[in-house]
């Protein structure tokens, strides 16, 4: 498989998965309407998981803008592939947003709360402060890509580990970190979405909140940026 397809298969199943246990708990009339946080939390750990499973031969699975930002900064992954990774990471995040709306479809129809509706798409703070939204995610992907930087060999990236150990640890940015901003830790995966909910025809929907968009772009960059660091002063 190409690694262009690869990224935007891995990024699509994630999304599918992730924004699919968010739709399920909260949308009207599913079977797992109100399950709570820890089924969001644990939704995604398992997205991340089969995204990077499937992929990560092919195109060592980022399934994310920051990763593959870090891995290019840390000297582990070409900076002339960076570009068509972010092009593929964006589109499979709004294939995946698009198969999630399909899936619901009937239960879109019937949610008349518009905010719920967006975030099944994308994130939405629990209270909205753009210094401390953006702090949040700064270190929550800064948690992520150190991690990440830790877990993989050198020259290889993420294909050169298990998909669990990355699952586990997004696992745990979600119980520890994630109540604030919804943890995006990941532009795309924002990103993608987001667009997809301002192009959809769906009942009630609300405006995508276009103004809060940028706090899941540069949050996640930026706390990439500075886990590289990290890793460079701690001697790597």
């Amino acid at each position: 498989m190409h690694p262009f397809l690869a990224e935007m298969l891995g990024t699509a199943i994630l999304i599918l998965l992730g924004d699919g246990v968010v739709a399920n708990v909260l949308l009207k009339r599913t079977k797992g309407q109100q399950s709570g946080w820890i089924v969001i939390t644990f939704g995604w750990a398992m997205a991340v998981y089969v995204g990077v499973f499937c992929v990560a031969p092919y195109s060592g699975a980022h399934i994310n803008p920051a990763v593959t930002i870090a891995l290019a900064l840390a000297g582990r992954f070409p900076w002339s592939e960076v570009g068509l990774y972010l092009i593929a990471q964006l589109i499979g995040a709004m294939i995946g947003a698009l198969l999630v709306w399909l899936t619901y479809k009937k239960h879109y129809d019937e949610q008349n709360e518009p905010d719920l509706i967006l975030m099944t798409f994308c994130t939405q703070p629990a209270i909205r402060h753009p210094l401390f939204n953006v702090i949040t995610e700064v270190i929550g992907t800064w948690v992520l890509v150190l991690g990440v930087l830790y877990m993989a060999e050198p020259d290889v990236g993420l294909g050169a580990i298990d998909a669990l150990p990355v699952a586990l640890l997004v696992l745990a940015i979600g119980l520890s970190l994630g109540g604030h901003t919804g943890y995006a830790i990941n532009p795309a995966r924002d990103l993608g979405p987001r667009i997809i909910h301002a192009l959809l025809p769906i009942p009630g929907k609300r405006d995508s909140d276009w103004a809060y968009a940028w706090v899941p772009i540069i949050g996640p960059v930026v706390g990439a940026i500075l886990a590289v660091a990290t890793f460079h002063l701690l001697g790597h």
